[in-house]
């Protein structure tokens, strides 16, 4: 199985060094490329295709927020984003999740936290901290008073049991968790996280949590 791979933007040296060191240890994941500023980051990844790309939200030239939106307008097949941060309740990171973002990375995570970020970001089948992006949600969302979110879930119409699985997923379950609380089968499980996502028209998991808490169908409280 090819390794995950990994594009490095931050415009600290020290912090890519570091990320590079921690990722490049384990045989699975791999640094394709590093970048200095989120303007260079469209064309580093039209090059070199990374599974992941790790940016920094706050960035002299294009943060972090910009960056992300850029990639997911104009690439095809974009890759995952996984924003780090220095400050894990920082309005900046609930903005890059709205944007797009797959979740985020705090810059003094253990070398075995950033790894299982990465990871988890790549295969996509779990919420990266969902008690952090409750948090971030209850202090800077819209506490369910998103009218363009609301009307996206009623328009969504769904079914009684993908609301249920929609719920699972603000809670962080995986597709298995998912298919044991429910006592149904993972392809199942699959079948309507696929569902939920295109209702709602969300590129991935997290966009369909922060979608269900914007909505008030659940609350981050």
């Amino acid at each position: 199985m090819p390794p995950i791979t990994v594009l490095l933007v931050d415009d600290e040296p020290l912090v890519r060094a570091g990320l590079r060191a921690v990722l490049e240890a384990q045989p699975d994941l791999e640094v394709a490329g590093e970048a200095a500023d989120g303007a260079a980051v469209i064309p580093l990844v039209r090059q070199l295709r990374p599974d992941v790309v790790a940016m920094d939200v706050r960035m002299p030239l294009l943060d972090g927020i910009e960056a992300t939106r850029a990639v997911l307008r104009t690439v095809p097949d974009p890759p995952k984003i996984l924003v780090v941060t220095t400050f894990e309740n920082d309005e900046y990171v609930y903005e890059a999740l709205r944007a797009g973002a797959d979740g985020f990375l705090l810059k003094r995570a253990r070398p075995a936290e950033i790894v299982h970020a990465v990871r988890l970001v790549a295969e996509g089948e779990s919420l990266l901290f969902p008690a952090s992006v409750r948090q971030l949600a209850a202090e800077y969302g819209d506490g369910g008073g998103n009218p363009a979110a609301r009307a996206a879930l009623e328009r969504a119409q769904l079914t009684e049991r993908e609301a249920q699985v929609l719920r699972l997923m603000t809670r962080g379950l995986s597709n298995a968790e998912i298919a044991g609380r429910l006592v149904i089968g993972t392809e199942t499980v699959k079948s309507h996280v696929s569902a939920v996502l295109a209702k709602l028209g969300a590129r991935d998991r997290t966009q369909a949590v922060i979608a269900a808490y914007e909505s008030g169908f659940v609350s981050p409280g």
